[in-house]
Formats: structure tokens, C-alpha cells, sequence
């Protein structure tokens, strides 16, 4: 679970920076995840990757839809643009594959000695881009510099809160011991709160570090070559990366900052761009016609839902049941996605676990159905202790009219009850303070989001939303017997058992329904014909995937 301020930095920023948009005609999927034709995406038909390159590229140009990164510094790697360039550039002790599991990285192995207690071993052969070794001290300096307020950390929060202590076990083991349980602990390591970066450069770069002044000194396969603010970031292949078995294909990546989805569009079909994840929805039209390269939709951790803020007749989970019930959520994942979303099942993307498969799987089934069901959303109502008369008033950024669109079917939806909600659009920059302002979100029934979990962790991403506390619980959900069934779960080593209690929890927070899910968005890839490789699952946030980058054949 993260804390509040982190999880404000990554979710306004997402929202406030987006670049989807909305055309009306249907969407547009095909097999294996490529968008061929005009038939809504399947979860089946989600891709995990991208057929394998044949050979060496000298240069791509990638675009980053949602703007320019803020910064190039792990910690502050919060947002979309940041951790798709900084994967590729400072790398965490473990890593995330493709496929949501974990692997060691920077650490050649760990083990979890207790829920309290996690040692890795290290690697001793790892050089940073100047040729200097990776030391045991910028090992652990790395890894507290979350817990330092003067770093100013977007990843401070409930996990790193928790450590007591990093310290050297060995010449080059590291023990990491926690202040409570948290089985979720060792998953955050594939994750900015497990980057390793050069503590000398650093110190020496003071407040210029992670800028195109100062930068960064990391170990990854690329390194940063120029970074010409405003237009460019250019990242030159480390021929020097101590993973051979990971070097990449491609020499120079030359990464964009388009943002506009006419020119967005233009430059894919031109060739002026190579590629590109999060194509905005407004872009999807065209490109599925364009000759110049494929449309890929891979598995994702993402989610879009409303939040409910507790107050007026919203903050009663009777209202929210039966508003979810009566919503057409196909209907926005068909119409303002293009078929490239499949309706939210649960707070939980479809197939967002990494453990306990069959016990998830059977748990998302024994979820009460969420297909659009006007007596029984009717009925919840009757358990409703409001005024039903008052208005709900529904916060969006005014800018992304997809979001209106999402809120007009809620609309519809709860006016068939008797309800009327009001969808409120806000400017984007006063949005932002929806995820960091109580005061603000006072003033509104509900937000929306477009969120997604930091880990392939069911566990993890509920306890944020419904712990007492938690860092994303926007409306103040509290309860005993639910707080001691997240502390259960964090202590429980035996991977069964935690993935019922969490089951448990799934159940819980379905019936609470503090947040209203809505459609799980699959992630949405562009690649030109002549380039292929990359993931095409949501792992790119965290993993460094231009290695996988190559020529067509």
C-alpha cells in the first residue's frame, strides 16, 4: 500500500497530463490481441507479448502520449512518461517479466526469511554507465533514501514507512527487516522503491539530480546520451551492461513527447514515429486502418472506476451497488474505448495475481455479478439510509471529454432509479487536488480515475483502498473487523491461505464498494512494420522493454 502523497503523484498526474479522447464509432480488436476488425476485445485475447525480432535496429523513435517526464530520478518516477523511460535506465534488486512474475535482478537471489524479515544476495559484477562498481553502499543508500524526507520520495508511503532497518548481513547480502508482516513487501522490489542509483553522482548533483542538467548514474542497458528539453530524450545502448543475455537490439532510443492525437496519428501512420504504448483512444480509428504497422492490446493492471468520497447520498453502499448495477459498463468499454476494455468484475483487473491462480479465479467467480440489472439494483436500493433526492455530484477534468461520456452512462443509469447525478467537469489542474485535498474532494460525491496497481498483487492493492488510512481510501472506509483481516493476510506466509483471506477482502470491498469499477482498459501498443519485440502487457511500467526491441522480419 502506498501512502497518500505517492499515490497523488502518480494518479493527478496521470489524470491532469492524459491525452485520450473520444469518437463515436465502435471498437476495433482482432486475434491475438492485434486490431484487425471491428469486434470487441475478449480477455483470452489479451497478448503477453509481440512476436520476436529478427536482428539489430540502429534507432527508433518512441512516443510518449502523455508528455515530457518530469524527472528522471527512480523515486520520482510516479507517472506514465517517467517509468516508461526509467525502466530502461535504473534498475530495482528484482525484476517484473512480462508475464507479472518476479525474477532476480540486481540481488541473484532472495529469500523471505519470515513476513518480517527478507535477505538478497547481491550481485557483485554490476558496473554503473561511468565504469565504477555497484556497492553494498549505494545498495542500501538507495533503498533508504525513501524513508528520507529531504529526498522527497512520490514512493514514501505505507511500504517503505514500514522498514526498520537496511543493513549489510554479508559481503554482499542484505537483510531488510520490516516493523510488521507484509507478504506483500518483496513484490515492491521490482518497483522504484527497489532502483538502485550511483550515491556519488547524487551527492554531487544536488538539486540538478534527474534533470537534463543533472541526470542520473544507474546500471541499466541504456544509458541517457542527450536530453534536449522540450523535444527530445535520446538513451544510447550500454554495451557495457553487466546482463549480456538482456542487451539490447536497438542502438538510440529517441523518445518524443507528442500529445495531440490528430499528430499523434499523422506521425504513426507516416513513419515519422516507430511506436509507442498508451495510444490514446482517439487515435485508435485511424490507426487500425494504417498500413504502416499493427495495433497490439496486451493483459493490464489498470482499472477505471469512481471513487466515492463518502459524502451525500453517494456515500451510502447501497447508492453505489445499485448505481453499478444499472450502469452498462459494456456499453463504455464497446463505445468510449473501442472495444478495448472489458467490463470491471471487481476492484481487481481480471488476471491481476501472480500467486494463487485457481483460488483467484474462483473468487472473481464467486463475486456478485455486475451485468446491468435494474430490479435488483432496485432492490439494493431499499437497504439505502439517504435522501435519495439530493444530487450527486460526480468530479471529472473538464479537459478529457472520454470521462463525460463514462459519467453520462452513470447518468442514465442511476436517472432509472430515481437518482440524479450530476457529472461535474473541473479544470485538470484543480483536479489533481481531488487526490491530495480532503477539503477539495468535500465538495463532490465522487471522482473519477484511471488508476492502476503498482504490483501484480490483489492483496496489495486492496489493503490500499480499504485499510483504515490506507493510501488510497478517498473515503475514509473504516472498519475493525476488515483491518484485522488485512493485518491477517500481510502475516500469512503460506500463498493458499493469504489468497483466501484476500478473497475474503474481495468480497468485502464488493459489497462496500468504495470505489465503483468500471471496465478493466487493456494496454494499448503501436508498433511500425518494421520493428517488433517489446512486451505488450502492462509490465512496461517497471520493466525495461526496449531491450526486447528489435527488427522485423
Amino acid at each position: 500500500m502506498l501512502g497518500k502523497s505517492s499515490r497523488i503523484a502518480r494518479t493527478a498526474a496521470l489524470l491532469t497530463a492524459g491525452m485520450f479522447g473520444l469518437t463515436a464509432c465502435a471498437g476495433a480488436s482482432g486475434n491475438a490481441g492485434v486490431n484487425n476488425n471491428q469486434s470487441p476485445l475478449k480477455s483470452e485475447d489479451l497478448l503477453v507479448d509481440t512476436p520476436n525480432p529478427s536482428g539489430e535496429v540502429a534507432s527508433v523513435n518512441w512516443n510518449l502520449p502523455f508528455g515530457e517526464p518530469s524527472s528522471l530520478d527512480p523515486i520520482k518516477a510516479f507517472n506514465y512518461p517517467e517509468n516508461t523511460v526509467v525502466a530502461n535506465l535504473c534498475e530495482p534488486l528484482l525484476q517484473v517479466k512480462p508475464d507479472f512474475s518476479i525474477e532476480p535482478n540486481l540481488a541473484s537471489s532472495f529469500e523471505v526469511k519470515s513476513p518480517q524479515e527478507y535477505v538478497y544476495q547481491i550481485r557483485d559484477d554490476v558496473t554503473f554507465w561511468d565504469g565504477s562498481r555497484m556497492t553494498m553502499d549505494d545498495v542500501i543508500w538507495s533503498l533508504e533514501r525513501h524513508k528520507n524526507p529531504e529526498e522527497g520520495s512520490y514512493w514514501a508511503g505505507a511500504v517503505t514507512d514500514n522498514i526498520q532497518s537496511v543493513e549489510q548481513s554479508g559481503e554482499w547480502e542484505l537483510t531488510v527487516k520490516l516493523k510488521n508482516p507484509d507478504m506483500t513487501f518483496n513484490s515492491y522490489m521490482v518497483t522504484p522503491i527497489g532502483a538502485i542509483v550511483q550515491k556519488k553522482h547524487r551527492e554531487q548533483q544536488g538539486e540538478n539530480y534527474g534533470t537534463p542538467t543533472g541526470q542520473v548514474m544507474c546500471t541499466g542497458p541504456f544509458s541517457v546520451e542527450a536530453w534536449d528539453q522540450g523535444q527530445t530524450l535520446t538513451l544510447q545502448r550500454n554495451d557495457a551492461y553487466w546482463n549480456q543475455d538482456l542487451l539490447p537490439k536497438v542502438e538510440t532510443m529517441n523518445f518524443r513527447f507528442t500529445v495531440d492525437e490528430a499528430s499523434i496519428s499523422s506521425s504513426m501512420r507516416t513513419g515519422e514515429l516507430d511506436g509507442s504504448y498508451d495510444v490514446p483512444l482517439g487515435s485508435l480509428p485511424s490507426l487500425s486502418t494504417a498500413e504502416s504497422g499493427e495495433l497490439y492490446y496486451g493483459v493490464s493492471t489498470q482499472i477505471v472506476a469512481v471513487i466515492a468520497t463518502g459524502s451525500g447520498p453517494f456515500g451510502d453502499p447501497a447508492v453505489r451497488r445499485a448505481i453499478s448495477l444499472a450502469t452498462d459498463k459494456q456499453a463504455i468499454a464497446d463505445a468510449v474505448f473501442h472495444g478495448t476494455a472489458t467490463p470491471s468484475a471487481s476492484l481487481i483487473p481480471n488476471g491481476g495475481w501472480t500467486y494463487g491462480d485457481e483460488i483467484f479465479e474462483q473468487g472473481r467467480a464467486d463475486l456478485p455479478k455486475t451485468e446491468v440489472n435494474l430490479d435488483l439494483a432496485k432492490e439494493q436500493l431499499k437497504d439505502a439510509n439517504v435522501d435519495l433526492s439530493e444530487t450527486i455530484r460526480i468530479a471529472y477534468p473538464a479537459e478529457r471529454t472520454f470521462y463525460a461520456d463514462i459519467l453520462s452512462e452513470m447518468s442514465n443509469a442511476a436517472t432509472q432509479l430515481g437518482i440524479t447525478l450530476e457529472p461535474v467537469g473541473i479544470p485538470s489542474a484543480q483536479f489533481g487536488a481531488m487526490f491530495s485535498d480532503e477539503a477539495a474532494r468535500s465538495q463532490y460525491d465522487g471522482f473519477v480515475t484511471y488508476n492502476y496497481m503498482d504490483v501484480a498483487d490483489p492483496l496489495s492493492h486492496l489493503r490500499s483502498i480499504m485499510q483504515t488510512d490506507g493510501g488510497s481510501n478517498y473515503n475514509n472506509y473504516s472498519d475493525p473487523k476488515t483491518d484485522e483481516l488485512i493485518l491477517k493476510a500481510l502475516a500469512e506466509p503460506d500463498e493458499t491461505t493469504r489468497a483466501e483471506l484476500t478473497n475474503e477482502l474481495q468480497q468485502i470491498a464488493m459489497h462496500e464498494m468504495p470505489w465503483i469499477p468500471l471496465v478493466d482498459p487493456a494496454t494499448r501498443l503501436y508498433m511500425s512494420g518494421e520493428i517488433t519485440g517489446v512486451p505488450a502487457s502492462f509490465s512496461y511500467i517497471y520493466y525495461p522493454w526496449a531491450v526486447e526491441l528489435g527488427a522485423k522480419e
